[in-house]
C-alpha cells in the first residue's frame, strides 16, 4: 500500500479511506468504555461510582475534558457584549444588501402615493372642504415633525434580546400597512365625518410610519460599518426606492381607474407589506446595545445632537439640496405648460427621464463613492447638479429639457446614495468618540429638519409667481411670469446650491470608515466639540 508523506499508509480506495476515518482509537476507545461504566453505574445504584478521566486534550491542541476544563457560562438573557451578532444571518453575505434594500420599495411607495394623491382623494372625489384638508395636513406634518426626534430617542435607548430596531419595524409593519389601505377606504358619509376620520386615521399612521421607517434607516449605519460596504449597499437600497416612486406616482392613477382607490390602497398595503417583510431576512443587528447610553435624557440627546459640527454642516447641505428638489418639482408643470406650451404629458416625459436616468445612476455613484470617498463626491454631484440646472434659464424646446432633465437625474442619484452614507458615516464617527451609538436620534433629528424644505419651497413659489404677476387659469402668461418660472427652476436652485457647496466644504470629516468600523482616527479640519 502506498505510503503517505507523515509514514501512514495511504487507503486505496474510497471505501478504504472512509474505514480508515472511522476506525476505533485509542481516544475513542476510552471513550466508548468510559460511557458503559458511567450506563452501568446509572443502572446500577449500589455500583461505586467511576469519576470521570482527565482528559486534557489531542495532539491537534483541541480542549479535552475533566476537572482541568474551564465549565461551561451559563445561558443568560442580558443584552450581548459589543461585536457580537444577535443572530446567525441565514443568507449569503452579497445578498444581504438586496434583501434589506427591498424594504425602501414598500416604503417610498406608501409615502409617495400618500403625498402625491391623497389631497386630491379627499378634497376632488370625497368632497371633503379643502380647507379642513389642509389644516389637517397641517396637523399632520408638526405630528410627523415631533415624533422623528422623539422616536430615535426612545429606539435607541429600547435594546433588547432581538435588537433595537427590528422589533419595531417586525409588530410594526402589517399595522402600518393596513392603516395606510383604511386611508383609502373612508368608512362614514358626510364631509364633517370624513374630515375627522381622515384626521385621527393620518395621525395613527404618522405614529407607525415614524416607528417602522426610523428604525428601518437606522438599521443602514448599523450594518454596515464601512464607507466600502455602505457604497455597495446604498446603490441597490435607492433603486429599490426609485422602484417605489415609479410605482406611487406613475402606477397610481392606472391602478385606481381599474380597480378603484380602495383597490388601489389594498394592492399598495400588499406589495409594501410583502417588501418589509423581505427586508427583515436581510437585517442583521450588530448588537452594540452595550454602548447604548440607555439614561440620557431627551433634552440632553437633542443638545448633543446639535452641537456636533459634522452633522451640522451635513444637515444644511441636506436641507438645501432637499429644497432644490422640491423646487423642481413643484415648477416643472408651470414650466411645461407656459414656457414649452405642452400639455400635461410633457410632465411625464420630463420626469419619467429624470427618474430613468436615476435608477443606473446610483450604481454609478456607488462606485465613485467607494473610491473619492463621501465628502468629494458628494461635492461633486452639487457640481453635476448645478450644471444640469443652467439649461432650463435659456431652453425653450423639449429635446433641450429632457437632456437637461436626464444630466439633473444622475445628480439626483448621487444625492440619494450619498446623503445616507455621509450620516452613517457621522453616526459611526460619534460613536467611536461616545461610546454610544445614537442611529436613532440622528436621523430623527435629520428627518424633522429635512422636511421643512417642502415648507420654504411652497413660500418662495408663492412669492415668485406673485410678484411676477402670474395670472391662474390663464392661457398665456406674460414674459415677467415666464421668466419668474425659469427662475424657480434654474436661477433660484443655482442660488441654492451655491450655499450647499460651501456647506459640504465645511464638513470636517475626512478619512473613510476603517475595516474594523473604528472612524475614531479620522481626521477632522475643525474640532468638533
Amino acid at each position: 500500500m502506498p505510503r503517505r508523506e507523515d509514514g501512514g499508509a495511504r487507503p486505496r480506495t474510497q471505501h478504504a479511506a472512509r474505514r480508515q476515518r472511522t476506525a476505533p482509537t485509542p481516544r475513542r476507545r476510552h471513550r466508548q468504555v468510559e460511557c458503559r461504566h458511567r450506563a452501568q453505574g446509572e443502572n446500577d445504584p449500589g455500583a461505586a461510582h467511576v469519576p470521570r478521566a482527565t482528559d486534557p486534550g489531542d495532539r491537534f491542541g483541541r480542549r479535552g475534558h475533566g476537572p482541568d476544563r474551564p465549565p461551561r457560562p451559563a445561558r443568560s438573557r442580558a443584552p450581548p457584549a459589543p461585536g457580537h451578532r444577535l443572530r446567525r444571518p441565514r443568507m449569503k453575505r452579497a445578498r444581504r444588501p438586496l434583501a434589506y434594500g427591498a424594504g425602501n420599495l414598500g416604503v417610498q411607495l406608501l409615502a409617495q402615493v400618500f403625498a402625491t394623491y391623497v389631497t386630491f382623494y379627499y378634497i376632488d372625489h370625497l368632497g371633503v372642504d379643502a380647507v379642513l384638508i389642509g389644516v389637517a395636513m397641517m396637523v399632520h406634518g408638526i405630528a410627523s415633525g415631533i415624533l422623528n426626534p422623539v422616536f430615535g430617542h426612545i429606539s435607541d435607548r429600547t435594546p433588547t434580546r432581538w435588537g433595537r430596531r427590528t422589533p419595531y419595524i417586525g409588530f410594526g409593519m402589517a399595522p402600518l400597512t393596513a392603516v395606510s389601505t383604511l386611508i383609502w377606504i373612508p368608512v362614514f358619509d358626510g364631509a364633517t365625518a370624513r374630515f375627522w376620520y381622515f384626521l385621527i386615521t393620518i395621525l395613527i399612521y404618522d405614529v407607525l410610519f415614524v416607528s417602522v421607517v426610523l428604525n428601518y434607516g437606522s438599521l443602514f449605519p448599523e450594518m454596515f460599518r464601512t464607507t466600502k460596504q455602505r457604497a455597495a449597499a446604498a446603490p441597490a437600497r435607492q433603486a429599490f426606492g426609485i422602484i417605489g416612486m415609479i410605482i406611487g406616482v406613475a402606477g397610481a392613477p392606472v391602478v385606481h381607474q381599474r380597480i378603484g382607490w380602495p383597490g388601489m390602497g389594498l394592492s399598495f398595503f400588499l406589495i409594501a407589506l410583502g417588501a418589509l417583510a423581505v427586508s427583515l431576512t436581510g437585517s442583521i443587528e450588530q448588537g452594540d446595545t452595550a454602548g447604548t447610553d440607555k439614561h440620557a435624557e431627551l433634552g440632553k440627546a437633542l443638545r448633543h445632537t446639535l452641537a456636533n459640527k459634522a452633522f451640522l454642516t451635513y444637515v444644511t447641505g441636506s436641507f438645501l439640496l432637499q429644497l432644490v428638489v422640491a423646487l423642481m418639482q413643484s415648477s416643472i408643470p408651470f414650466f411645461s405648460k407656459y414656457v414649452l406650451h405642452m400639455d400635461d404629458i410633457a410632465n411625464t416625459y420630463i420626469l419619467g427621464t429624470v427618474f430613468l436616468t436615476t435608477i443606473p445612476a446610483v450604481f454609478i455613484w456607488g462606485k465613485t463613492l467607494a473610491r473619492w470617498g463621501g465628502r468629494t463626491s458628494v461635492l461633486a454631484t452639487t457640481l453635476v447638479y448645478a450644471s444640469a440646472l443652467v439649461p432650463f434659464l435659456f431652453v425653450s424646446t423639449l429635446e433641450g429639457v429632457l437632456i437637461a432633465s436626464a444630466m439633473a437625474g444622475v445628480a439626483v442619484a448621487g444625492m440619494m446614495v450619498l446623503m445616507e452614507v455621509l450620516l452613517a458615516d457621522i453616526i459611526e464617527d460619534d460613536a467611536a468618540r461616545h461610546g454610544a451609538r445614537r442611529e436613532g436620534m440622528y436621523i430623527g433629528m435629520n428627518g424633522f429638519i429635512v422636511r421643512w424644505s417642502v415648507s420654504i419651497q411652497a413660500a418662495i413659489t408663492s412669492v415668485v409667481l406673485s410678484a411676477t404677476g402670474y395670472e391662474a387659469g390663464a392661457a398665456r402668461q406674460s414674459d415677467g411670469a415666464t421668466w419668474g418660472m425659469r427662475l424657480m427652476l434654474g436661477g433660484i436652485p443655482l442660488a441654492v446650491l451655491a450655499l450647499a457647496f460651501g456647506a459640504f466644504l465645511l464638513y470636517p470629516l475626512r478619512r473613510q470608515p476603517t475595516a474594523h468600523g473604528e472612524t475614531a482616527q479620522l481626521e477632522r479640519a475643525a474640532a468638533v466639540h
